[in-house]
C-alpha cells in the first residue's frame, strides 16, 4: 500500500513540475522573436522523436524477453534455430547520443545517421509483402547509402540479406503495440 501511495505522488509531483514549466514557457513566447520559436519547435520535435525511440527501445527489449521466454517454453525448433542463424553476425547499436545507429554486420560496421535509420524502420514495418519489402530497402540503399553494397554484397531484391537486415531492423525497432 506504500509502494503505491509514493508512486501516486510521484505523478503528482511530475504534474506539477509539467504545469510550472508550461506556464514559463507560455509566459517567454511572447517574448522571442521567428528564430527563437523556431529553436524551439525543432528542439521539441527533436526530443519527442528521442522519446519515441527509447519508447521503440523499451518494447523491444520485452518483446525480446517474451519471445525469448516462449522459446525455452517451446523448445527450439528448426526454422526458428535456421532463422537465428542467418541473424548472427548482424545487429544495430544506437550511439550514447541518439544521433547515430551502427549496423554490425559481419565483415563490416556501416553508420546510419538518426533520419536514415528512420528512413529504414518506415520501409521494413511498411505494408506489403516480403518481397516488395525487400524491394523497398534494396531500391533505398540503391539510391541513398550505395556503400553498403561493399560491406553486404547484394545483387537485388532477391537477395536473402536484404531479408536478414529488414528482420534486424524490425527486432530492434520494434513499434509498441
Amino acid at each position: 500500500m506504500a509502494k503505491k501511495s509514493s508512486t501516486v505522488k510521484k505523478a503528482g509531483a511530475k504534474d506539477a513540475q509539467r504545469e510550472m514549466l508550461a506556464k514559463e514557457l507560455k509566459g517567454i513566447i511572447p517574448k522571442l522573436d521567428a528564430e527563437g520559436l523556431a529553436f524551439l519547435v525543432e528542439q521539441g520535435k527533436i526530443h519527442l522523436y528521442n522519446m519515441q525511440v527509447n519508447e521503440l527501445n523499451r518494447a523491444a527489449i520485452e518483446a525480446d524477453a517474451a519471445s525469448a521466454s516462449e522459446r525455452s517454453m517451446a523448445g527450439k525448433s528448426k526454422a526458428g534455430a535456421k532463422q537465428k542463424s542467418a541473424r548472427e553476425g548482424y545487429s544495430i547499436a544506437g550511439t550514447e547520443s541518439g544521433s547515430s545507429y551502427y549496423l554490425n554486420c559481419p565483415n563490416d560496421e556501416i553508420m546510419f545517421s538518426k533520419s536514415e535509420m528512420i528512413h529504414l524502420v518506415k520501409i521494413v514495418n511498411g505494408k506489403g509483402t516480403d518481397l516488395e519489402i525487400r524491394e523497398r530497402l534494396y531500391n533505398w540503399f540503391d539510391r541513398e547509402r550505395r556503400d553498403i553494397f561493399s560491406a553486404i554484397p547484394m545483387a537485388n531484391k532477391f537477395d536473402d540479406r536484404l531479408k536478414t537486415l529488414a528482420a534486424v531492423i524490425k527486432k530492434s525497432f520494434r513499434s509498441p503495440k
